[in-house]
C-alpha cells in the first residue's frame, strides 16, 4: 500500500524536467510522472496533475487554478467587493470538488485564514454569501479538521446561533462542524464547550421536515460520540452521548423525528443509527421504550423490510437497547423476535452482522427466549449466513453458541512447544 507523500513542488519539477530532459509532451510528462511516483510507493491523492500549458514561448510552468482563485478572492475580500467574493467562492467550491487534490494544496498554501476573512465579511453583508463562505469552510475542512482554529470555532457557534431559523445556512454549518470533529477529539470538546450539542438537537426540532438539516444534524451527532483519534489518550465520547440525552433530550428530539420521515428510509437509516450511538446507560435504553421508540423500530423493521441500509440500522438500535434485560423483554411482547428472524431471511445474501449480535443480546441473560427463537428457524438462518459470509463467521458461531446450539470451534493452538530447529 502506498504511504508515502511528496509536496507539490516536486511533482511539478518531475514534470517539468520531463519536459525540458526528455522532450516530452504535456500529458505525456505528467503520466510519465505519476507512473514514476507510484512505482515508488508515493501516494498521490494530495497531488494536483496539471498539465503544464503551451504558449509560443514554449511550454510553462504548471498553473493551478485553485491558487489564483485564492489569490483573487484574498484581493475580492480586502476591497470588500461582496459580488466578486460570492464569485471567487463558488469557483473554489467548484474546483476542489472536482480534484479533492485542490483542497490539500490550497490548505497549504494559506486557504483558511482567506476563507475565514470571507466568512467574516460576510457576516456583516448579507445570508447569501454567508451560505458560499459556510460551504467553502466545509469543503476545506473535509478530511483536515485541523484548519479550524479557535477564532472559528467560536465564530461558528455564534453563526449557527444567529441563523438557526435558517434551513440551508443551518445546514452547511452543521457539515462544517461534522468535518471539525471527525478524528478530532480536541474540536469535539472544545465544540461541546462552546454549546454545539444544542445547536444540533435544536435543528433537529426546528426544522424537523427539511430532510437534509435533520440528515446533517444526526451525522453531526453520531460524530461527537466518536473515539476516532489516535492522537489523544481521553475520549470524551460518552460524556458527551450522556450530555445530548440528559441535557438536550437527545433521544426524544430523535424518536419524534421519525414521525415526520416514515416514507423517508434515508433519514430513518441516519435517525436510528444515532440512537443507537446514544444507548449507552441502562436508564437510557429504558427511556426508548418509555418514549415509543421501541414500537416504531419494530414496527419499521416489519414495514421496511426491502430496504438493507435501514434495515441494518434498525438491527443496530435494537441491538444497542437490548442491553437492558428489561427491554429484552419488551423486544420480544412487541414481536421483535418474529420481525428479527424475517430481516435475516429477507437479506441472507447480504453479510449483516448486526441481525447475530442482536440476537445474542437478546438471549444473554435471558436463556428463555433461546427456544421461541430456534423455533422460527434462526439456527437454519445464522448457520447459512455463517457458510455464506466468511465475515460473519465468528458472531455467527457466538449467536449459535448462545442460544445453546452445537458448535465446532477449530482449535488453533494446543498449548504445547514443539522442538525449535538448532
Amino acid at each position: 500500500m502506498a504511504s508515502k507523500r511528496i509536496a507539490q513542488e516536486t511533482f511539478d519539477a518531475a514534470v517539468r524536467e520531463n519536459i525540458e530532459e526528455f522532450a516530452m509532451g504535456p500529458e505525456e510528462a505528467v503520466k510519465e510522472a505519476v507512473e514514476q511516483f507510484e512505482s515508488q510507493g508515493v501516494d498521490l491523492s494530495n497531488i494536483v496533475k496539471t498539465v503544464p500549458k503551451v504558449s509560443a514561448d514554449g511550454p510553462q510552468e504548471p498553473t493551478h487554478d485553485v491558487l489564483q482563485t485564492l489569490s483573487d478572492l484574498q484581493e475580492s475580500v480586502a476591497s470588500s467587493r461582496p459580488q466578486e467574493v460570492s464569485a471567487h467562492l463558488t469557483r473554489f467550491c467548484d474546483q476542489c470538488k472536482q480534484d479533492k487534490a485542490c483542497c490539500f494544496l490550497a490548505a497549504q498554501k494559506g486557504a483558511y485564514p482567506i476563507i475565514f476573512a470571507a466568512w467574516k465579511l460576510a457576516t456583516a453583508s448579507d445570508q447569501g454569501l454567508l451560505l458560499q463562505s459556510l460551504n467553502a469552510l466545509s469543503v476545506l475542512t473535509d478530511g483536515q479538521p485541523d484548519l479550524l482554529d479557535t477564532q472559528g470555532l467560536q465564530l461558528l457557534v455564534a453563526t449557527l446561533a444567529q441563523n438557526a431559523n435558517e434551513a440551508d445556512l443551518t445546514c452547511s454549518g452543521i457539515r462544517c462542524v461534522r468535518h471539525a470533529c471527525l478524528k478530532h477529539e480536541q474540536n469535539r470538546q472544545d465544540l461541546v464547550k462552546a454549546g454545539v450539542l444544542p445547536l444540533l438537537t435544536g435543528a433537529i426540532v426546528h426544522h424537523g421536515h427539511h430532510a437534509n438539516v435533520v440528515r446533517e444534524a444526526c451525522w453531526a451527532l453520531r460524530v461527537m460520540t466518536f473515539d476516532d483519534d489516535m492522537r489523544m489518550s481521553i475520549s470524551h465520547a460518552h460524556n458527551h452521548a450522556k450530555m445530548i440525552v440528559q441535557e438536550n433530550r437527545g433521544l426524544k428530539v430523535l424518536i419524534e423525528a421519525t414521525k415526520a420521515f416514515l416514507d423517508n428510509p434515508g433519514v430513518l437509516g441516519e435517525l436510528c443509527g444515532t440512537l443507537s450511538r446514544l444507548a449507552v446507560r441502562n436508564e437510557f435504553c429504558q427511556e426508548v421504550v418509555d418514549l415509543g421508540g421501541l414500537s416504531i423500530l419494530v414496527s419499521l423493521l416489519a414495514d421496511c423490510n426491502d430496504h438493507q441500509e435501514l434495515v441494518k440500522q434498525l438491527l443496530s438500535a435494537l441491538r444497542a437497547i437490548a442491553g437492558n434485560d428489561d427491554v429484552k423483554d419488551a423486544i420480544v411482547h412487541a414481536g421483535g423476535m418474529e420481525s428479527i428472524v424475517a430481516a435475516m431471511t429477507r437479506h441472507l445474501a447480504s453479510p449483516q452482522k448486526q441481525a447475530c449480535m442482536l440476537i445474542r443480546n437478546l438471549v444473554s441473560r435471558s436463556r428463555a427466549f433461546s427456544k421461541p427463537i430456534l423455533d422460527l428457524g434462526a439456527e437454519a438462518l445464522i448457520t447459512k449466513a455463517q457458510s455464506n459470509h466468511r465475515s460473519c463467521e465468528d458472531v455467527a458461531k457466538a449467536a449459535l453458541q448462545d442460544l445453546g446450539c452445537h458448535v465446532e470451534f477449530q482449535e488453533l493452538w494446543t498449548g504445547q512447544r514443539g522442538h525449535l530447529a538448532p
